[in-house]
């Protein structure tokens, strides 16, 4: 038995990426180029050209630090949100928010309140502190608030609320997220994890920026990994009033956004019209995928993110079993049964051809079992 480290570090179940593409090629013998990976809620689109301009502008600096307080993405932040600058937090994606909060507001055996089927950074973020999890119940695959406001403890410090939530694609309405956080003590703080926001429909579309001034404990995370097409950049950012905020950076990694990173943030958050063609075209796959899955006969979770939850069998092997029969077609998802949804798979939105080669390779998969 291993002497170093704590025993509720020891115990961690360190997170699972999705498979790269070389790994892929590399254990199944198949040729990089034909591999279509839709697992990791990746923008299809790749990275803005307004980002890699500003990048060739950047590099000529790269024999220097970045920006620790990384002045000009703040300023674009606080141009784009309408909120102070000390109202911002950086972080290296937004998992390095989720994991701050923790770090800043967790003892070790107080608890934290997340939802079940819900983002698998909050247990880990939790567990590495040495917090107590208070895991709820799911409500049709998204969060069931009534349950987690009634979860609340003398010594509960954080709650995480995904929304949509990852990996169902669960949306809770804004009239229930704003009444759920009025039932909250202030001494609770409430993460808000809106990785996914940009997904929304127009309809949809709420401000939760809005409420900051009324809960002085909610905490808005946000990440530029998705809709603006940077997640090798590691971009993410925290909302929150300036004495939350303060907590956070005190313990905030300097340089823990590069400067690369900070001058493809800054250009990503100006390009409208690539936001609104990531959107549009998700939306299109959204449907595309799902009329499949409905000409399957497979159950799947109504998404308001960019990925869709099918269900892909009846018993518990079942998301093992055809996630390695797509791999072997060189189609690469995600499989969830880490979240306590084996029989289920979490496939991302690509481009037209690559949802129809996932939805062919899924048929062929299904057939084999003798299931289609």
């Amino acid at each position: 038995m291993s002497v170093f480290g704590l025993d509720y570090v020891r115990a961690l179940a360190p997170y699972q990426a999705g498979k790269p593409i070389s790994e892929v090629a590399r254990e199944f013998g198949l040729d990089e180029s034909k591999i279509i990976k839709l697992a990791s809620n990746e923008n299809p689109l790749g990275v803005p050209a307004s980002s890699v301009a500003a990048m060739q502008s950047a590099m000529a600096d790269l024999a220097r630090y970045p920006d620790a307080n990384g002045f000009d993405l703040k300023a674009a932040l606080a141009s784009r949100f309408g909120v102070p600058q000390n109202w911002l937090t950086l972080g290296n994606g937004s998992n390095d928010i989720l994991e701050l909060a923790a770090h800043a507001l967790v003892a070790p055996g107080e608890s934290v309140i997340f939802s079940e089927y819900a983002f698998a950074v909050y247990p880990l973020a939790t567990q590495a502190v040495g917090g107590r999890a208070l895991r709820i119940p799911a409500r049709d695959y998204g969060h069931d608030l009534d349950a987690m406001a009634a979860a609340v403890q003398d010594d509960t410090k954080l709650i995480y609320v995904a929304n949509p939530n990852n990996p169902t694609g669960a949306f809770i309405a804004p009239d229930a997220l704003h009444a759920f956080l009025k039932k909250i003590p202030q001494r609770v703080v409430v993460v808000l994890d809106e990785a996914y926001n940009e997904y929304l429909p127009a309809d949809l579309q709420y401000d939760a920026v809005a409420w900051l001034k009324e809960f002085p404990n909610l905490l808005i995370s946000r990440t530029m990994s998705k809709a603006y097409g940077l997640a090798g950049l590691r971009v993410g950012f925290a909302i929150a009033q300036a004495e939350l905020t303060d907590i956070l950076n005190r313990i905030r990694q300097p340089f823990n956004v590069n400067s690369l990173a900070q001058a493809a943030a800054v250009a990503a958050l100006n390009d409208s019209e690539f936001l609104a063609k990531t959107a549009a075209l998700n939306n299109e796959g959204n449907q595309q995928l799902c009329a499949g899955f409905k000409a399957m006969g497979l159950e799947y979770v109504p998404s308001y993110a960019n990925f869709v939850l099918v269900k892909v069998g009846d018993d518990d092997g079942a998301g093992a079993r055809i996630n390695l029969a797509l791999l072997k077609q060189g189609l690469i998802v995600r499989p969830v049964g880490n979240y306590g949804l084996p029989q289920w798979l979490r496939i991302s939105i690509g481009l037209p051809h690559e949802n129809a080669a996932l939805l062919a390779g899924l048929q062929k998969a299904l057939q084999d079992e003798g299931r289609a």
